[in-house]
């Protein structure tokens, strides 16, 4: 079962539900697909 549940707040990538997992990263109130939170990951690390 595949069901729509929002948009990625970086890219705007459509983001699915299927079978009972999201498809990317739900994050301090946020959607991201896995390609823009492994971005913003990358970025967090190279502030430390």
């Amino acid at each position: 079962m595949k069901e729509e549940v929002g948009v990625c707040t970086q890219c705007g990538k459509r983001l699915y539900c299927m079978d009972g997992f999201l498809n990317g990263v739900y994050k301090e109130n946020r959607l991201y697909c896995f390609e823009c939170e492994e971005k913003l990951s990358s970025a967090d690390l190279m502030k430390e």
